[in-house]
């Protein structure tokens, strides 16, 4: 069910940056059609090649945006967090009963329409558990004295200092990464990256009105769109109306797939042969054609 899960992060999920590489992670490890997942800070930290306090906000936004829920009564292998995606759940769910009723299922008009109860039985086998219940707060006052009669050893200190030494406790996802670069970040207009920008509606609008699309066709609008991709790699990050701006400018100047050489030499179809420059391709063309015989000759 993981399959399931990660499309629905990238077809309905409206996180983006360090927080949809945290929830594609955890949508990585989902089991069943539940939507549990479990994972660690340190484990998703290294995934997504960001840092732990990174991580820890980006799972406190989806939290928020209720995209990801954290249940703290249940426990994952090695003591790991355990989480919920519930929209993906109410989404596999939908889908299922949709099937069903196509199927001439009628049982499904009693099912309730959100998800069901957890299957803690079916969640075991992959580790996941029910957190211990602690003990009361009469017996932790008063603890039981040993049979034996010797004292307790006092426990070890707590060792200080950052958990994860190979993460940085703090900082942006990596070092070119401007700090603006911040997706949740309430201070002025979110700017992007050319590989993170995504085409608009509006813009898709833009593209059948100009009839780019009927010009260039599917294939030939994606390989454009890879291409402008590739140029813009190396570029500074920039609101996502100027990225749009450029994106278009840049397919109206693209040619159409199979489109003929308008400058090629006379009488040859494509490019010039060899490599030719268009000067040397009419020198070549004009040679031809005094060398050839002209009925004049004695």
């Amino acid at each position: 069910m993981s399959s399931e899960a990660r499309e629905w992060v990238w077809e309905h999920s409206s996180s983006r940056g360090a927080a949809r590489l945290v929830l594609l992670s955890i949508a990585d490890r989902v089991a069943d059609d539940q939507c549990i997942s479990w994972a660690s800070l340190s484990s998703l930290a290294k995934r997504t090649r960001a840092s732990v306090s990174t991580v820890r906000e980006a799972i406190e936004r989806l939290v928020l945006a209720e995209e990801l829920e954290q249940l703290d009564d249940l426990v994952g292998p090695q003591r790991s967090t355990v989480y919920r995606l519930p929209l993906a759940a109410e989404s596999l769910v939908r889908a299922r009963r949709e099937q069903q009723e196509e199927g001439g299922d009628a049982s499904v008009a009693d099912e309730p329409p959100g998800p069901a109860t957890l299957r803690l039985s079916a969640l075991r086998r992959y580790g996941i558990r029910p957190r211990e219940v602690p003990e009361s707060p009469a017996r932790a006052q008063k603890p039981a004295v040993p049979a034996t009669g010797r004292p307790r050893r006092k426990p070890a200190q707590r060792r200080t200092g950052n958990r994860y030494s190979d993460i940085p406790a703090t900082g942006t996802q990596n070092r070119s990464e401007p700090d603006l670069n911040r997706r949740y970040s309430s201070g002025g207009p979110a700017v992007t990256s050319a590989a993170e920008w995504r085409v608009d509606p509006a813009t898709h609008a833009w593209i059948r009105q100009q009839g780019h699309l009927d010009r260039l066709g599917e294939q030939g609008l994606q390989a454009a769109d890879a291409k402008w991709r590739a140029h813009r790699a190396t570029h500074q990050p920039r609101l996502a109306d100027a990225w749009a701006a450029d994106w278009k400018s840049w397919i109206a100047r693209e040619h159409a797939p199979g489109r003929p050489n308008l400058h090629a030499a006379p009488g040859s179809k494509g490019s010039a042969p060899g490599g030719m420059t268009r000067a040397e391709a009419h020198t070549a063309a004009l040679l031809a054609a005094l060398d050839e015989p002209t009925g004049m000759e004695g």
